[in-house]
């Protein structure tokens, strides 16, 4: 039994069953048993592998979109660069390196939001210049070029089940020495209305509080003080099923079997955070399509003409990864943020 799963054990008897969106908040975030303050998280070391770990070419092609932007809006040179769950720094690293050409670009700000230090420390390693904050509620009141890649996947969620009448919500509670789920029941629940037209009896919806405020708070700032944004992350327009999944080494677990000692997340409501945005949106693009715009094709057969034997079939099988639609080209989805229609990031479409 970990550490975490004994803690929550003892406060769920003591207090009584906790939401999904606590349990997952203790998972990852704890500060002493968390998910994010002690594992090796990233790469073929860790437990998975984002985009940024997969090529290059995944952050040559976002830092093109954002400097394309900036330059658009006429080059801003107070405007700073905001990663959102940075990982170990990678995909900012990337970016910088693909853009030194672009003037001044390279020479912005760079403001991380990240609460880890583990992987503060890691993120210093790879951009030494960049600003960490806790949240983004206190990021300069200045023009944000933002890029947001499996950050929202990794917010707490909340699980409503659909009854005859109504929603019950599920909960975690214990069952001897052991953490299970269960439900209790809330009746109508007033911002899950409008789901009662496309659910059946059974039915699961997920709701994330927090990334519909951060997103409310990031598009109300871009509205005010310029720039774009990128939200890169996998689910669909509207939720609808348990999307929660833990991954331990690479591999699916129980989501109740190792608090603490593995990494939670869900597929994001993309209608939710379209909803609660307050600048100009995009619409939501699979990140296939998004990179092909972009020219990631044109790219990789650059990159391939230096290549030979397995380092060759590496670089293919990666463009593979991340462009096909049976791999993460159709998953993931892209949402584009701007102060006017005419400043998105391109690659993207109102």
């Amino acid at each position: 039994m970990t550490d975490l799963k004994s803690d929550l054990i003892s406060r769920i008897l003591a207090t009584g069953p906790i939401p999904v969106s606590e349990y997952m908040a203790e998972c990852l975030m704890h500060p002493k048993y968390g998910y994010y303050q002690h594992q090796q998280v990233f790469g073929g070391a860790g437990d998975f592998v984002t985009a940024p770990e997969i090529s290059q070419m995944f952050g040559e092609m976002i830092g093109l979109s954002l400097a394309q932007s900036w330059i658009n809006q006429g080059s801003p040179t107070d405007a700073i660069l905001l990663e959102l769950g940075p990982g170990r720094g990678t995909l900012m690293a990337d970016i910088l390196r693909a853009t030194k050409q672009v003037g001044g670009f390279d020479q912005l700000d760079v403001h991380f939001v990240e609460t880890s230090a583990n992987l503060r420390g890691q993120q210093k390693g790879a951009v030494p210049k960049a600003i960490h904050h806790d949240t983004v509620f206190n990021i300069p009141d200045r023009p944000i070029l933002l890029v947001a890649n499996e950050f929202f996947d990794a917010l707490p969620i909340r699980q409503f089940q659909r009854a005859e009448d109504g929603w019950s919500e599920i909960v975690v509670g214990v069952d001897g020495q052991s953490l299970r789920f269960g439900t209790v029941p809330q009746g109508a629940v007033a911002h899950l209305e409008h789901r009662m037209e496309d659910t059946s009896t059974g039915d699961i919806v997920e709701t994330c509080d927090p990334a519909r405020q951060i997103v409310d708070h990031l598009t109300t700032h871009i509205s005010t003080y310029g720039g774009c944004g990128l939200i890169i992350d996998y689910g669909d327009w509207r939720s609808l099923g348990d999307t929660m999944q833990a991954i331990t080494d690479h591999k699916s677990v129980h989501p109740l079997s190792s608090p603490g000692l593995s990494d939670l997340t869900a597929h994001v409501d993309f209608e939710s955070l379209f909803n609660a945005a307050r600048c100009t949106t995009s619409r939501i693009t699979p990140q296939g399509v998004f990179l092909e715009r972009l020219g990631i094709t044109t790219r990789a057969q650059a990159l391939a003409a230096g290549l030979s034997g397995q380092k060759l079939e590496n670089h293919i099988a990666a463009h593979r990864r991340l462009t096909h639609p049976d791999e993460m080209g159709t998953l993931f989805k892209v949402m584009g943020l701007a102060q006017t229609q005419a400043h998105l990031p391109p690659g993207l479409e109102v």
